[in-house]
């Protein structure tokens, strides 16, 4: 789905605490899309444990490739809260731009179904 930017600030917390639980329970992970012309950034959000307090983070950019790191649950949150939100403004900011500018991306899905490296 596209980044919901027309929410406050408390419906996009809500949102990512019910991905985070989705995270910790189910076989599935979030990933953000962070568009802008001419490059996009894919980051991918995946429970590392069985309680759901660590999560392996796959970052993407064409220039840099693929780096991973482990991160605890709530450094996910911030990091989540921080993209939908600053996607809020951006979309604002890109009104005047080009069509090249997709929305950024906001999804969960199937492990099996996650780009890798």
């Amino acid at each position: 789905m596209t980044v919901p930017t027309d929410r406050d600030y408390a419906s996009i917390v809500a949102l990512v605490e019910c991905a985070l639980v989705e995270l910790s329970h189910e076989a599935v992970g979030a990933v953000f899309v962070a568009r802008q012309v001419g490059r996009s950034t894919r980051t991918q959000y995946v429970a590392a444990d069985d309680i759901g307090e660590q999560f392996q983070k796959r970052h993407f950019d064409v220039r840099l490739g693929w780096h991973e790191t482990t991160i605890p649950r709530r450094t996910v949150r911030d990091e989540l809260i921080t993209h939908l939100t600053r996607s809020a403004s951006t979309s604002t900011e890109r009104a005047g731009e080009e069509a090249a500018s997709e929305p950024d991306i906001f999804v969960v899905k199937p492990v099996r179904e996650l780009r890798t490296p």
